[in-house]
């Protein structure tokens, strides 16, 4: 298990000023980001063994983590600030 928490400027570093634009602007991508980053705290918690859960629960929210990082990727490949 990794312990590594997986915050949205750790994943999209070559974006840090797209992201903090994105979230005071557009509504959506705020949604998103606030879901991804509950989301990535549960992970955290359930990985760092304060919160216990199931692997398939576990995986279930790796899942959507990785669907709302999708998500929030086409957002900034929109906005010019990815590839």
């Amino acid at each position: 298990m990794t312990h590594v928490p997986h915050e949205l400027l750790e994943e999209f570093p070559e974006a840090a000023e797209v992201l903090h634009q994105l979230k005071m602007a557009n509504p959506r991508f705020q949604q998103l980001s606030e879901h991804y980053a509950a989301v990535n705290h549960e992970i955290h918690l359930i990985e760092s063994e304060e919160q216990p859960a199931g692997d398939a629960a576990t995986e279930d929210l790796k899942k959507e983590r990785l669907a709302l990082k999708d998500q929030i990727a086409d957002l900034l490949r929109e906005a010019g600030a990815i590839g």
